[in-house]
């Protein structure tokens, strides 16, 4: 029987935002065992997703942060498996945006630990992105989602509204940068990297600012 592992599906859809509209591929990732799962951002295709889970019991769809190409399918995918929607508490008027009618089941909460077939991911409030923006470290598994919060090469946008770029900075060097080196990023968007392949770059990323 297979134990815990991590799989990434990638799903294209819009992003809008500010009165703008981008085409955006993102990272739809799922950890869980044969038996059950959490579904981190279910992103665009709600169908693509039930798919890929399977005959899992789907526990939870956890949003990193509210931007709409990052929870557009999430109302969609609890309603198909009666996963609830977890969000931290911070993104609420940012999700209006794109769920009017349709709030989180539960509100995340820093430190918070969520348990996925007998491993534990903690809640790490990492805003900047967006006030609410999380990561969601397993320890052992090496691993932590960064949402849109640090990807391979710098930290997230921050040009637009709700984002803040020295508060970014702070939860980059503060919650993640101190994790072991060797912990690998998974992303909102693209490949993976390294605490240890980033680490070394912050100085070049505060004197480039936002």
């Amino acid at each position: 029987m297979a134990g815990i592992r991590i799989e990434r599906g990638v799903t294209s859809g819009v992003f809008t935002l500010d009165g703008g509209t981008w085409d955006a591929d993102n990272n739809v990732w799922i950890v869980g065992d044969d038996h059950e799962a959490v579904v981190i951002d279910a992103a665009h295709d709600a169908a693509a997703i039930v798919n890929a889970v399977g005959g899992r019991r789907l526990a939870a769809i956890i949003c990193t942060h509210a931007h709409n190409d990052h929870i557009n399918a999430a109302p969609e995918l609890s309603e198909a498996t009666g996963a609830p929607i977890l969000l931290h508490l911070d993104d609420r008027l940012l999700r209006k945006h794109t769920h009017p009618d349709r709030d989180p089941d539960s509100f995340l909460s820093d430190n918070q630990r969520i348990e996925v077939a007998g491993t534990e991911m903690q809640v790490l409030h990492t805003p900047g992105h967006t006030p609410g923006a999380v990561s969601l470290h397993l320890p052992r598994l090496g691993t932590v989602f960064t949402g849109d919060t640090l990807f391979a090469g710098g930290p997230g946008a921050t040009g637009r509204s709700y984002a803040h770029f020295p508060t970014i900075i702070r939860s980059i060097r503060d919650r993640l940068l101190v994790l072991p080196s060797t912990t690998i990023v998974r992303t909102g968007h693209g490949e993976d990297t390294t605490i240890g392949a980033e680490a070394p770059h912050l100085e070049d990323w505060i004197a480039r600012g936002h």
